[in-house]
């Protein structure tokens, strides 16, 4: 099953919630990710707040993105009825 983001929602600072395709939900805190020439900008929060949902995953107007596979990965979730494997 290819991973995507179903749903993001801004919470605070860095913080996102995040459904995923395969009933996975949880938070991330992207604060300590936003390094390097793409993902430095995000660090200005008005940025960092115009993400938006692709097809799969979620993005900036500056183009950055982040891989949903890695986002389950060190997503807090929530618990679930349903049994959720994270990416491998």
């Amino acid at each position: 099953m290819f991973i995507h983001v179903t749903a993001v929602e801004y919470l605070q600072d860095y913080q996102l919630r995040l459904k995923f395709n395969n009933g996975a939900e949880g938070v991330v805190d992207l604060e300590n990710e936003l390094y390097g020439e793409i993902f430095e900008p995000l660090r200005d929060k008005s940025l960092f707040k115009q993400l938006f949902l692709t097809n799969r995953t979620i993005e900036w107007p500056n183009g950055a993105d982040f891989a949903p596979e890695f986002l389950l990965d060190i997503a807090e979730l929530e618990p679930s009825e349903y049994p959720v494997q994270k990416a491998a």
